[in-house]
């Protein structure tokens, strides 16, 4: 099973002085996270002074930086809609990617969603197809999108775990009727992102960790690095995983 490491998210240095800001400090990281166990990278570009990016300059530093600090692992970035709030403008930036990531997520819920999909699919750039409600794995579906994704990110928001688990279930009931079925990443978000790491592992399927989604540990200590988390991370799927007799994605009815 896969274990992404989402290094920066939106996060800033006033959450977590050791969030990878700069080109340099997303390449160090990212080596550190694939030495404890990473196979996948996933990231969002920033600009020279920090902020969100999705500029074909800022991607393409990112991407190229961290593919010299950790060879052969699969680089994703965010195309999200917040990063840049015009339809139009954002559509414009993906387009004009020079340095073209593996893969990228692609919030099912936003507007230009689809648009964005076909691009990257046309691009030959794998899409992770990110699903937090009801409504974004109905149109996923609806669109037939499913048979061209690399994988689909099962990201329930709420802050409990028992809800954010309900929401997965009714993800999962809308896949499992259009009876096509991508490999799944499930993640959490703060309060639940170690609970849904060990409730990936049981299920099988692949899981996400790093300062985009969680800070501390889950004693609740402060994570030193993204390195970090995804040591712990590794090593709660693998037992886990073990226990449960988990090798392959959850089977499905």
């Amino acid at each position: 099973m896969l274990v992404q490491a989402a290094l920066n998210g939106g996060r800033t240095r006033a959450e977590h002085e050791a969030v990878p800001v700069t080109a340099e400090e997303l390449a160090a990281s990212a080596r550190e996270a694939v030495a404890a166990g990473a196979g996948a990278i996933h990231f969002h570009a920033r600009t020279v002074d920090g902020g969100e990016s999705i500029s074909s300059e800022d991607v393409g530093r990112g991407v190229m930086a961290i593919r010299a600090a950790a060879p052969g692992t699969p680089v994703g970035v965010s195309t999200g809609a917040w990063i840049l709030p015009s339809t139009k403008l954002r559509h414009e930036a993906i387009a004009n990617w020079t340095v073209l990531p593996d893969f990228a997520s692609v919030n099912m819920r936003e507007e230009g969603a689809i648009e964005v999909a076909e691009w990257l699919v046309s691009r030959g750039v794998g899409i992770e197809a990110g699903l937090s409600d009801l409504q974004g794995a109905e149109l996923l579906v609806a669109t037939g999108l499913t048979t061209k994704c690399l994988r689909v990110l099962l990201e329930p928001t709420e802050r409990e775990t028992a809800a954010a688990l309900r929401t997965v279930d009714v993800i999962e009931g809308v896949l499992a009727a259009g009876r096509v079925l991508p490999p799944m990443l499930l993640h959490g978000l703060n309060a639940t992102a170690w609970d849904l790491i060990d409730e990936a592992a049981r299920r099988g399927y692949d899981t996400r960790v790093g300062f985009e989604d969680v800070l501390t540990l889950p004693n609740a200590d402060k994570a030193a690095s993204n390195a970090a988390l995804v040591e712990e991370a590794v090593r709660r799927m693998r037992a886990i995983s073990e226990k449960h007799g988990k090798n392959n994605q959850r089977a499905w009815s």
